[in-house]
């Protein structure tokens, strides 16, 4: 039992090769515990994470994600970091059915990019200019990006949510990333926040894979 009056865990996603960054995600095993909307969202808040996922039903892979300030139909990094720590072939999201495998030291997960509307990807033209904006006014869901390797498809980019809810930096974000796949319709090697990875590939049938490390904090 921790602080909160609830047991949880805590995992950091899309870490780098020595597993170092990654965005943290507070994963509730057993959600059944916490039924009420009002009494996770506030529980989500006071963890204070980017999201905290809540596991309605392990076997089936069943969740229910909650930023400190809304109820998300999908995200990124919490469904890599919840596929990895349930090891079930799919997840169910209330924006449908999330493919998920483990491959080695990566996890990865199969989503549509329109699950994750409403981000403003801003190019920019070096990764310098990345590395020292400053973070904008709220408002606006902004992922901010610049090619550091155009022929290798790698990129440096940084999340700005913009939601006024205490979490003005996402140090990795999977949809954002997603979202980013499917503009440019290509494989991406992603460097985000102070360091995090993110791997992303297009797939059949307008799917798109998010992959990354995961580590158990």
């Amino acid at each position: 039992m921790n602080e909160y009056g609830s047991d949880y865990d805590v995992v950091r996603v899309f870490c780098d090769a020595a597993g170092r960054h990654g965005n943290a995600l507070g994963v509730v095993r057993e959600g059944a515990r916490m039924p009420d909307p009002d009494e996770r969202q506030a529980f989500a808040s006071k963890l204070g994470f980017s999201e905290t996922v809540f596991v309605d039903d392990p076997e089936r892979g069943v969740i229910d994600i909650c930023t400190p300030s809304a109820r998300l139909p999908f995200a990124g990094h919490p469904c890599v970091g919840a596929a990895w720590l349930l090891d079930v072939p799919e997840l169910v999201v209330p924006a449908g059915i999330v493919g998920a495998r483990l491959d080695g030291e990566f996890t990865w997960i199969e989503a549509r990019a329109e699950w994750a509307p409403g981000r403003t990807l801003r190019q920019y033209g070096s990764a310098a200019e990345v590395d020292a904006l400053p973070v904008p006014p709220e408002g606006e869901w902004i992922y901010a990006w610049a090619w550091e390797d155009e022929a290798a498809g790698r990129v440096r980019a940084r999340a700005f949510p913009g939601r006024g809810d205490g979490i003005v930096e996402d140090e990795a974000t999977g949809a954002a990333a997603l979202s980013l796949t499917a503009h440019l319709d290509r494989a991406l090697n992603i460097r985000q926040g102070a360091g995090s990875q993110i791997l992303t590939a297009p797939q059949p049938a307008g799917l798109i894979e998010v992959g990354g490390r995961v580590r158990l904090t």
